[in-house]
């Protein structure tokens, strides 16, 4: 049961995840979280390092899709500036939303990998779709109210992984 919540590899951060590592994997196309994975919740809009970021995949040919369960304005307002597609209010980790981002970018499942900082929402939805899953430490210290919820049932989740030598955590 727990195993659904385990990642199928794990970073410090976005900026460790390759064009070359996910061309040698096979990857076209990353389904992204956006608050707390790419940007602080409270962010508005994205850091230059970013942005880099964001275009070195560009350069290499792998999509970006951002899935996220905060609002259309939040999303759009990210989102838009930087020409990148998004689907808001996704209801993660329910499935749907991540196969229509499969949908809307043209891959098949086993050229997709799910980015998220939570294993509740984004690593359970991308476990559960059959995704290759990426769990980054969250950017800010901080977090929305449901997240905080969430965040303390993640931390049991965790500490049981850490004991079993199956995961090698940072808060």
């Amino acid at each position: 049961m727990l195993k659904q919540f385990l990642p199928d590899q794990h970073v410090k951060s976005i900026f460790e995840i390759t064009p070359a590592e996910l061309k040698d994997k096979g990857v076209k196309g990353i389904i992204t979280d956006l608050d707390n994975t790419l940007v602080e919740w409270d962010r508005p809009n994205a850091t230059p390092n970013l942005i880099k970021w964001f275009e070195e995949m560009k350069k290499a040919n792998i999509l970006v899709t951002i899935v996220s369960n905060n609002n259309e304005n939040r999303v759009k307002a990210f989102s838009d500036p930087l020409n990148i597609p998004f689907i808001f209010q996704a209801r993660k980790p329910m499935v749907r939303a991540f196969n229509k981002a499969l949908k809307d970018m043209g891959i098949k499942k086993d050229e997709a990998v799910v980015i998220g900082d939570q294993l509740l929402t984004d690593v359970l939805g991308g476990n559960r779709g059959g995704f290759h899953t990426i769990l980054v430490v969250p950017v800010a210290s901080t977090d929305g109210f449901v997240t905080r919820f969430n965040r303390r049932i993640e931390r049991r989740i965790l500490n049981w992984f850490r004991k079993k030598g199956m995961l090698v955590w940072e808060e």
